[in-house]
């Protein structure tokens, strides 16, 4: 099937933003009086939006979690994380490359504000179509929404498309969105395909 558009996912996928989201999930935690966050917790805040992120962390406290959310639209500018990020090997030559080859690309990520600093901190305004974040829809992902918004947005088919996350919530968006879904670096998605460097996309095409 010719493929016209890959999306990808953004954390985990083209940056290695762990160690960013530690960081500023711990400023957040230990800042409300709690302890560091826990390796499951981790976990979470990595694949979803910040104030879904923040409920977690605070669910059993809705005292703290309402000063943590105060603490985050106060407090917490998201540009002190960015130096914290890692871009993954062989991603930009792999943007060109589709590029050149007249394949669309998207990010569809569950960040928010913190996009449009990263996309300009790392200069890759020219290397996407289109970029759809959790604050673009109504439904972040795993709900299709996202998607669908670029799939209207391009103008591809659901059947064009390839999806490059390394997530189950990846994964959910994308059966949900009905598009074929690549896994990243991540073994223990139940999906066909797997790479392990952003160059073997091209393999897919």
């Amino acid at each position: 099937m010719l493929t016209r558009c890959v999306i990808y996912d953004c954390d985990g996928v083209l940056f290695d933003s762990l160690e960013a989201n530690r960081t500023l999930y711990n400023h957040i935690a230990v800042s409300m009086g709690r302890g560091p966050i826990t390796e499951e917790e981790l976990r979470f805040c990595h694949t979803n939006t910040v104030r879904e992120s923040v409920h977690c962390l605070f669910r059993d406290d809705p005292e703290a979690e309402a000063k943590a959310f105060q603490f985050l639209d106060e407090r917490i500018d998201f540009r002190d994380y960015i130096p914290y990020l890692r871009m993954e090997p062989h991603l930009l030559e792999t943007l060109a490359s589709l590029r050149e080859r007249g394949v669309r690309t998207a990010i569809c990520t569950n960040r928010t504000t913190s996009m449009p600093h990263l996309m300009e901190r790392f200069n890759l305004h020219g290397y996407f179509d289109m970029v759809v974040t959790a604050l673009d829809v109504t439904h972040p992902k795993p709900h299709p929404e996202s998607v669908d918004k670029i799939l209207q947005g391009l103008r591809v088919s659901r059947a064009e498309t390839l999806y490059v996350g390394d997530s189950e919530v990846d994964l959910k968006t994308a059966e949900a969105a009905g598009v074929r879904f690549v896994a990243y670096k991540n073994k223990a998605i139940p999906t066909r395909f797997l790479i392990e460097d952003h160059c073997d996309v091209l393999t897919l095409l």
